[in-house]
Protein backbone atom coordinates (compact mmCIF):
# COMPACT_ATOMS: atom_id res chain seq x y z
CA UNK A 1 0.00 0.00 0.00
CA UNK A 2 1.30 3.25 -0.45
CA UNK A 3 1.21 5.88 2.42
CA UNK A 4 2.20 9.57 2.03
CA UNK A 5 4.86 10.56 4.60
CA UNK A 6 2.70 12.56 6.65
CA UNK A 7 0.62 9.79 7.66
CA UNK A 8 3.40 8.45 9.58
CA UNK A 9 4.99 9.94 12.88
CA UNK A 10 8.17 10.54 13.90
CA UNK A 11 9.44 9.95 17.30
CA UNK A 12 12.46 11.59 18.83
CA UNK A 13 14.30 12.49 22.02
CA UNK A 14 14.87 16.02 23.39
CA UNK A 15 18.59 15.86 22.99
CA UNK A 16 18.06 15.24 19.14
CA UNK A 17 15.28 18.01 18.74
CA UNK A 18 16.93 19.71 16.20
CA UNK A 19 18.12 17.48 13.49
CA UNK A 20 14.54 15.57 14.11
CA UNK A 21 13.16 19.10 13.30
CA UNK A 22 14.68 18.99 10.42
CA UNK A 23 14.37 15.47 9.10
CA UNK A 24 10.57 15.93 9.27
CA UNK A 25 10.38 19.16 7.50
CA UNK A 26 12.57 17.52 4.65
CA UNK A 27 10.24 14.61 5.06
CA UNK A 28 6.55 16.49 4.73
CA UNK A 29 6.17 14.46 8.55
CA UNK A 30 5.11 15.24 11.81
CA UNK A 31 7.87 15.26 14.85
CA UNK A 32 6.70 14.17 18.71
CA UNK A 33 9.20 14.28 21.54
CA UNK A 34 9.14 10.84 23.64
CA UNK A 35 9.21 11.99 27.10
CA UNK A 36 12.11 10.33 29.38
CA UNK A 37 12.46 10.05 33.23
CA UNK A 38 15.23 8.76 34.79
CA UNK A 39 14.94 7.62 38.53
CA UNK A 40 17.56 7.46 40.87
CA UNK A 41 18.40 3.87 40.80
CA UNK A 42 19.44 4.92 36.94
CA UNK A 43 16.32 3.20 35.18
CA UNK A 44 14.51 5.12 32.77
CA UNK A 45 11.13 5.47 32.42
CA UNK A 46 9.38 6.59 28.78
CA UNK A 47 6.10 7.69 27.98
CA UNK A 48 5.51 8.11 23.63
CA UNK A 49 2.80 10.67 22.49
CA UNK A 50 -0.30 9.16 21.36
CA UNK A 51 -3.19 10.37 20.25
CA UNK A 52 -6.73 10.53 22.34
CA UNK A 53 -7.39 6.96 21.61
CA UNK A 54 -4.60 6.64 23.31
CA UNK A 55 -3.13 4.84 19.89
CA UNK A 56 0.08 5.82 17.36
CA UNK A 57 -0.46 5.81 13.98
CA UNK A 58 0.70 2.35 11.93
CA UNK A 59 3.73 3.86 10.36
CA UNK A 60 6.58 5.04 12.73
CA UNK A 61 9.89 6.17 12.22
CA UNK A 62 12.24 6.78 15.97
CA UNK A 63 15.80 8.91 14.54
CA UNK A 64 17.99 8.04 17.45
CA UNK A 65 22.00 8.56 16.48
CA UNK A 66 23.99 5.45 18.09
CA UNK A 67 27.01 7.61 19.32
CA UNK A 68 27.40 6.93 23.07
CA UNK A 69 25.42 4.28 22.39
CA UNK A 70 24.65 1.62 25.35
CA UNK A 71 22.00 3.66 27.42
CA UNK A 72 20.51 4.05 23.95
CA UNK A 73 20.39 0.93 23.31
CA UNK A 74 17.63 0.53 26.06
CA UNK A 75 15.87 3.15 24.79
CA UNK A 76 15.32 1.89 21.32
CA UNK A 77 14.02 -1.65 23.39
CA UNK A 78 11.60 -0.04 25.54
CA UNK A 79 10.20 2.60 22.51
CA UNK A 80 10.10 0.17 19.89
CA UNK A 81 7.92 -2.55 21.89
CA UNK A 82 5.98 -0.01 23.33
CA UNK A 83 4.98 1.62 20.06
CA UNK A 84 4.40 -1.99 18.99
CA UNK A 85 1.87 -2.54 21.69
CA UNK A 86 0.39 1.25 20.58
CA UNK A 87 -0.20 0.42 17.07
CA UNK A 88 2.73 0.49 15.26
CA UNK A 89 2.61 -2.04 12.02
CA UNK A 90 6.04 -0.50 10.23
CA UNK A 91 8.61 0.95 12.41
CA UNK A 92 11.54 2.01 10.89
CA UNK A 93 14.91 3.36 13.03
CA UNK A 94 16.65 6.50 11.36
CA UNK A 95 20.40 6.29 12.99
CA UNK A 96 22.56 8.80 11.23
CA UNK A 97 25.55 7.06 13.42
CA UNK A 98 25.38 2.95 13.98
CA UNK A 99 27.15 1.52 16.84
CA UNK A 100 28.77 -1.72 17.63
CA UNK A 101 29.75 -2.62 13.53
CA UNK A 102 33.34 -2.38 13.96
CA UNK A 103 33.52 -5.96 15.82
CA UNK A 104 32.90 -8.25 13.13
CA UNK A 105 34.51 -11.34 14.03
CA UNK A 106 35.98 -12.90 17.25
CA UNK A 107 39.78 -11.85 17.25
CA UNK A 108 40.31 -13.99 20.50
CA UNK A 109 38.60 -16.56 22.08
CA UNK A 110 35.46 -15.74 23.92
CA UNK A 111 35.08 -12.44 22.12
CA UNK A 112 31.68 -11.01 21.83
CA UNK A 113 30.95 -10.33 18.20
CA UNK A 114 28.90 -7.30 19.07
CA UNK A 115 27.86 -6.70 14.96
CA UNK A 116 26.24 -10.03 15.02
CA UNK A 117 24.40 -9.24 18.32
CA UNK A 118 23.23 -5.69 18.00
CA UNK A 119 22.28 -6.46 14.71
CA UNK A 120 20.28 -9.08 15.24
CA UNK A 121 19.07 -7.35 18.56
CA UNK A 122 17.76 -4.27 15.80
CA UNK A 123 16.38 -7.08 13.44
CA UNK A 124 13.44 -7.96 16.18
CA UNK A 125 13.02 -4.74 17.20
CA UNK A 126 12.26 -2.77 13.33
CA UNK A 127 11.19 -3.30 10.17
CA UNK A 128 13.84 -0.68 8.30
CA UNK A 129 17.14 1.08 9.24
CA UNK A 130 18.54 3.67 7.70
CA UNK A 131 22.09 4.83 8.87
CA UNK A 132 24.91 6.63 6.90
CA UNK A 133 28.50 4.92 7.11
CA UNK A 134 28.31 1.97 8.62
CA UNK A 135 31.60 1.30 9.76
CA UNK A 136 32.16 -2.43 8.10
CA UNK A 137 35.22 -4.44 7.22
CA UNK A 138 34.57 -7.58 6.52
CA UNK A 139 30.97 -7.31 5.09
CA UNK A 140 29.83 -5.93 2.07
CA UNK A 141 25.74 -5.65 2.99
CA UNK A 142 24.44 -3.92 6.04
CA UNK A 143 21.59 -6.50 5.60
CA UNK A 144 24.77 -9.39 6.44
CA UNK A 145 24.63 -7.34 10.12
CA UNK A 146 21.43 -6.24 10.44
CA UNK A 147 18.99 -9.19 9.21
CA UNK A 148 16.36 -7.43 7.51
CA UNK A 149 14.72 -6.85 4.02
CA UNK A 150 15.20 -2.70 4.26
CA UNK A 151 18.62 -1.86 5.72
CA UNK A 152 19.35 0.98 3.79
CA UNK A 153 23.23 2.49 3.55
CA UNK A 154 23.76 6.32 2.79
CA UNK A 155 26.97 8.03 2.14
CA UNK A 156 28.46 10.89 2.75
CA UNK A 157 31.35 10.81 1.01
CA UNK A 158 29.52 12.88 -1.98
CA UNK A 159 28.62 15.35 0.35
CA UNK A 160 31.40 15.92 2.35
CA UNK A 161 33.11 16.06 -1.60
CA UNK A 162 30.81 18.71 -2.77
CA UNK A 163 31.72 21.05 0.24
CA UNK A 164 35.85 20.27 -0.40
CA UNK A 165 35.05 21.48 -4.01
CA UNK A 166 33.82 24.59 -2.51
CA UNK A 167 36.36 25.15 0.31
CA UNK A 168 39.33 23.57 -1.63
CA UNK A 169 39.00 23.81 -5.17
CA UNK A 170 41.68 20.90 -7.26
CA UNK A 171 42.41 19.17 -3.53
CA UNK A 172 44.10 16.20 -3.16
CA UNK A 173 42.05 13.72 -1.47
CA UNK A 174 43.67 11.06 0.91
CA UNK A 175 42.23 7.78 2.83
CA UNK A 176 44.53 7.07 6.13
CA UNK A 177 43.72 2.92 5.38
CA UNK A 178 43.00 0.71 2.81
CA UNK A 179 39.62 0.17 4.07
CA UNK A 180 38.63 3.77 3.08
CA UNK A 181 39.65 3.07 -0.70
CA UNK A 182 36.15 2.77 -2.24
CA UNK A 183 34.92 5.03 0.01
CA UNK A 184 37.73 8.11 -0.92
CA UNK A 185 37.35 6.60 -5.10
CA UNK A 186 33.38 7.71 -5.10
CA UNK A 187 34.21 10.93 -3.12
CA UNK A 188 36.90 11.75 -5.97
CA UNK A 189 35.24 10.96 -8.55
CA UNK A 190 32.39 13.09 -8.33
CA UNK A 191 34.66 16.05 -8.65
CA UNK A 192 37.52 14.82 -10.64
CA UNK A 193 39.67 14.75 -7.50
CA UNK A 194 43.30 13.30 -7.39
CA UNK A 195 43.06 10.65 -4.76
CA UNK A 196 45.65 8.33 -2.42
CA UNK A 197 45.02 5.81 0.62
CA UNK A 198 47.81 5.47 3.31
CA UNK A 199 48.56 2.06 4.31
CA UNK A 200 48.00 1.41 7.98
CA UNK A 201 48.82 -0.91 10.61
CA UNK A 202 47.19 -0.46 14.02
CA UNK A 203 48.48 -2.20 17.17
CA UNK A 204 45.99 -1.50 19.60
CA UNK A 205 43.19 1.56 19.42
CA UNK A 206 45.71 4.02 20.17
CA UNK A 207 49.14 2.47 18.64
CA UNK A 208 48.52 2.86 15.32
CA UNK A 209 51.44 3.10 12.12
CA UNK A 210 50.71 4.47 8.59
CA UNK A 211 52.77 5.18 5.32
CA UNK A 212 52.07 7.48 2.27
CA UNK A 213 51.41 6.05 -0.79
CA UNK A 214 53.36 7.14 -3.74
CA UNK A 215 52.23 10.75 -4.62
CA UNK A 216 53.42 14.16 -5.03
CA UNK A 217 52.16 16.38 -1.98
CA UNK A 218 54.21 19.34 -2.46
CA UNK A 219 52.59 22.60 -2.55
CA UNK A 220 48.75 20.44 -2.48
CA UNK A 221 45.93 21.25 -0.57
CA UNK A 222 44.82 17.87 0.88
CA UNK A 223 42.18 16.95 2.37
CA UNK A 224 42.17 13.30 5.01
CA UNK A 225 38.68 11.78 4.22
CA UNK A 226 37.24 9.00 6.25
CA UNK A 227 34.04 7.78 7.43
CA UNK A 228 34.70 8.17 11.58
CA UNK A 229 37.03 9.78 13.46
CA UNK A 230 37.24 8.73 16.68
CA UNK A 231 40.56 9.56 19.17
CA UNK A 232 41.95 11.00 15.63
CA UNK A 233 45.53 9.38 16.21
CA UNK A 234 45.48 8.09 12.64
CA UNK A 235 44.22 11.13 11.05
CA UNK A 236 47.15 13.45 12.83
CA UNK A 237 50.22 10.81 11.85
CA UNK A 238 48.97 11.04 8.08
CA UNK A 239 49.04 14.98 8.50
CA UNK A 240 52.48 14.98 10.10
CA UNK A 241 53.63 12.77 6.99
CA UNK A 242 51.88 15.21 4.15
CA UNK A 243 53.27 18.11 5.87
CA UNK A 244 56.84 17.01 6.06
CA UNK A 245 56.07 15.88 2.24
CA UNK A 246 55.33 19.76 1.64
CA UNK A 247 51.46 20.20 1.28
CA UNK A 248 50.79 23.41 1.07
CA UNK A 249 47.56 22.26 3.86
CA UNK A 250 45.87 19.29 5.62
CA UNK A 251 42.30 19.54 6.65
CA UNK A 252 40.21 16.81 7.33
CA UNK A 253 36.73 15.79 6.32
CA UNK A 254 34.35 12.65 8.07
CA UNK A 255 30.94 11.43 8.10
CA UNK A 256 30.72 10.71 11.89
CA UNK A 257 32.41 13.77 14.71
CA UNK A 258 33.38 10.91 16.93
CA UNK A 259 36.34 12.77 18.66
CA UNK A 260 37.00 11.48 22.04
CA UNK A 261 38.66 12.71 24.37
CA UNK A 262 41.54 15.34 22.76
CA UNK A 263 41.21 14.09 19.47
CA UNK A 264 40.32 17.76 17.90
CA UNK A 265 43.63 19.20 19.89
CA UNK A 266 45.51 16.13 18.58
CA UNK A 267 44.66 16.72 15.15
CA UNK A 268 45.29 20.88 15.55
CA UNK A 269 48.63 20.05 17.25
CA UNK A 270 49.11 17.49 14.28
CA UNK A 271 48.86 20.69 11.41
CA UNK A 272 45.15 19.97 10.59
CA UNK A 273 43.43 23.05 9.56
CA UNK A 274 40.32 22.70 9.33
CA UNK A 275 38.29 19.83 10.44
CA UNK A 276 34.65 19.34 8.86
CA UNK A 277 31.87 17.05 9.18
CA UNK A 278 28.29 16.00 8.57
CA UNK A 279 25.84 16.56 11.24
CA UNK A 280 24.99 12.69 11.39
CA UNK A 281 26.65 13.26 15.11
CA UNK A 282 26.04 16.69 16.31
CA UNK A 283 29.87 18.51 17.26
CA UNK A 284 30.62 21.82 16.47
CA UNK A 285 32.31 20.76 13.07
CA UNK A 286 29.31 19.95 11.27
CA UNK A 287 29.16 21.45 8.07
CA UNK A 288 26.75 19.27 5.74
CA UNK A 289 23.59 18.57 6.91
CA UNK A 290 22.46 14.78 6.05
CA UNK A 291 18.47 15.89 6.78
CA UNK A 292 17.94 15.93 2.51
CA UNK A 293 19.06 12.20 1.93
CA UNK A 294 17.80 10.93 4.91
CA UNK A 295 14.09 12.25 4.12
CA UNK A 296 14.27 10.83 0.46
CA UNK A 297 15.62 7.33 1.90
CA UNK A 298 12.59 7.28 4.56
CA UNK A 299 9.87 8.35 2.16
CA UNK A 300 11.14 5.54 -0.24
CA UNK A 301 10.81 3.12 2.81
CA UNK A 302 7.35 4.65 3.95
CA UNK A 303 5.95 3.61 0.63
CA UNK A 304 6.75 0.23 0.47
Amino acid sequence: MTVAPHQACLLYFADEEAPALRLAQAAGMTAQAVERHRFPDGELKLRLPVNAAGRLPRRVVLLRSLHQPNEKLVELLLAARTARSLGAQQLTLVAPYLAYMRQDIAFHPGEAVSQQVVGGFLAGLFDAVITVDPHLHRIERLEQAIPMPQAVVLSGAEPLADLIADRRPNALLVGPDGESAQWIAQAAARHGFDHAVCTKVRHGDRDVAIELPPLNAQGRAVVLLDDMASTGRTLALAARLLLQAAAASVDVAVTHALFAGDALQVLHEAGVGEVWSTDCIPHPSNAVPMAGPLATALQSVLRT
